[in-house]
């Protein structure tokens, strides 16, 4: 019998990891797993509107405050200066967003929607609630509110955490950073594995 061709869908392959394990393997794993079904749902239906969910993040956040600087809507999005950097290249060249200097502060870019970007709200939002009418198809309104305090709570645990963190060793380094100790500690694995084999 020929094996079948077709692929399974990523959250299928989710879906059965979860049904194999059960649900005592670690809870950031399921909520990594819950997030990626979330964002593959909504991509599908944004992909429909030339928008990618890179994209959806930033403007989302401009749809309630329009004219940020870069930094500010890094901050706002959760990511790094060159991936913010990055989205609003290819939104500008999409006509979404435009950057402007204001005549009291020249050294910063602010960036602020266009009516074509402002106009995909209208579009976009709908595709959003869907999504999540969807993820919560079947739950009780009790369990959905319950799982929302338990959200919150592990994020105020983990600010708690960072916070506390600060100045100690452990914090999170920029993204060049980041790279430099990959690349440092790839080279280091080698150098070793060399050792081994000699």
């Amino acid at each position: 019998m020929k094996k079948s061709t077709i692929q399974k869908a990523d959250t299928q392959v989710i879906l059965e990891h979860w049904q194999e394990v059960g649900l005592d393997d670690r809870l950031a794993h399921l909520i990594m797993d819950s997030s990626r079904a979330l964002v593959r749902a909504l991509q599908i239906r944004l992909i429909k509107h030339s928008t990618s969910f890179g994209h959806w993040r930033f403007l989302r956040v401009l749809w309630e405050k329009d004219g940020l600087t870069q930094r500010a809507l890094s901050e706002q999005v959760g990511v790094m200066e060159p991936t913010t950097y990055a989205a609003i290249i290819a939104m500008e060249k999409l006509g979404y967003i435009e950057r402007k200097q204001l005549a009291e502060n020249k050294r910063n870019n602010y960036i602020f929607l266009t009516p074509a970007g402002r106009a995909l709200k209208k579009k976009l939002v709908p595709l959003a609630e869907e999504v999540n009418d969807v993820a919560v198809r079947g739950i009780t309104d009790v369990d959905v509110k319950t799982t929302r305090n338990v959200l919150f709570a592990m994020i105020e645990n983990l600010a708690a955490d960072e916070i506390a963190s600060e100045g100690a060793t452990r914090r999170m380094p920029s993204t060049r950073e980041l790279g430099r100790l990959v690349t440092e500690s790839a080279q280091l694995q080698q150098k070793k594995r060399r050792k081994t084999t000699e």
